[in-house]
């Protein structure tokens, strides 16, 4: 997906550029003194937004190269691909490497794999900042509030390669975690190698790493209800539940939806740097997932034509998706990105 974003941004700027000249030929047709009023402002906008010009360029440089040049990679999927032999000498196989793909045993046990995993906690990952940012709001203590948000946001900011190593210490049959259930009389269990269990200990791990951070944005919608609208309801005789149905979340609703719709471009994303630094091969059956398949069979086993072909294929489903989402929330959710 993330080779699609440059794509999507290229785009947007066309439309832009193309409505800026479609609003000059306007002014054109129009008055002598509406065209000279366009090219006026047209003059005199650029030599004013040069400096923003200036600082884009940098990015613009690093997006080129880092992005746009690198696409070319893309006829691989098409190719067997010899490092000897380079992107122009190598056959050219046409969909072959698809057809393979598509046959391969494991793939769509991957694909399940890869499905549960993300809608899980694409699911999860709207209903528990949700709930947590409504139980939030209710508190009165502001510094008790605070103190809250400081702790659960700071997961946030740490890495899977330091996370990963702390579950794999609490979730060991000799750790925290299977001491206190022992202690509880509920047995030991082996987490990171059981594939019953593995799927569950990704979710629940990456809903707590994000939850605190992902409230913020509901957090600054309840700010924005307008307070008149308790005082009426509490004066018609509704409690805080009722309020809570009746006020807040219909308040809250449209960015909730919003949220869910630009979500589905990530459908088939589950967490590469998670997974990796989570999952064996005791697990794969459960825990693969389409990016670390990908980069198993590229990098370690060096089919680089195949892993090419199911990185395009996960890129062009997640940009359908993501036009798909894009064009909901425009047409249910009031929401424009451009």
């Amino acid at each position: 997906m993330q080779g699609f974003c440059p794509l999507i941004f290229c785009t947007s700027q066309i439309i832009i550029v193309r409505a800026a000249r479609r609003a000059v030929r306007t002014g054109k047709r129009g008055k002598h003194g509406i065209a000279s009023d366009n090219k006026e402002k047209t003059g005199l906008q650029f030599p004013q937004e040069s400096p923003l010009h200036l600082m884009l360029l940098p990015a613009v440089i690093l997006l080129l190269i880092f992005n746009y040049v690198p696409m070319g990679g893309i006829v691989m999927a098409f190719q067997d691909y010899r490092v000897t032999k380079g992107l122009f000498k190598s056959e050219w196989v046409g969909l072959d490497n698809f057809r393979f793909l598509m046959s391969y045993p494991d793939f769509w046990n991957i694909m399940k794999n890869t499905l549960v995993i993300a809608c899980a906690k694409l699911i999860l990952g709207l209903i528990v900042p949700v709930v947590f940012a409504l139980l939030l709001n209710e508190l009165k203590s502001k510094r008790f509030v605070k103190i809250t948000q400081t702790l659960v946001y700071l997961p946030n900011f740490l890495s899977w390669v330091i996370l990963g190593g702390i579950f794999a210490t609490l979730l060991s049959p000799g750790g925290l975690i299977n001491h206190i259930l022992e202690m509880l009389g509920l047995g030991n269990y082996y987490f990171m190698g059981d594939n019953s269990l593995f799927p569950g200990v990704l979710i629940v791990t990456d809903i707590w790493k994000n939850f605190g951070y992902a409230s913020i944005i509901y957090l600054a919608a309840l700010t924005g209800i307008d307070p008149g609208l308790y005082e009426a309801a509490a004066i018609d005789g509704a409690g805080k539940f009722r309020q809570l149905i009746h006020v807040t979340l219909p308040g809250i609703a449209p960015i909730i939806f919003v949220m869910a719709v630009l979500s589905l471009g990530n459908i088939l994303n589950a967490g590469m740097d998670q997974v990796m630094n989570m999952y064996s091969p005791q697990v794969y059956m459960s825990g693969d997932i389409l990016d670390t398949y990908i980069y198993r069979i590229g990098l370690e086993q060096a089919q680089y034509s195949l892993s090419t072909a199911a990185a395009l294929f996960k890129s062009v489903v997640s940009a359908g998706l993501m036009a798909l989402a894009y064009s909901m929330a425009i047409k249910y959710g009031d929401y424009q990105l451009f």
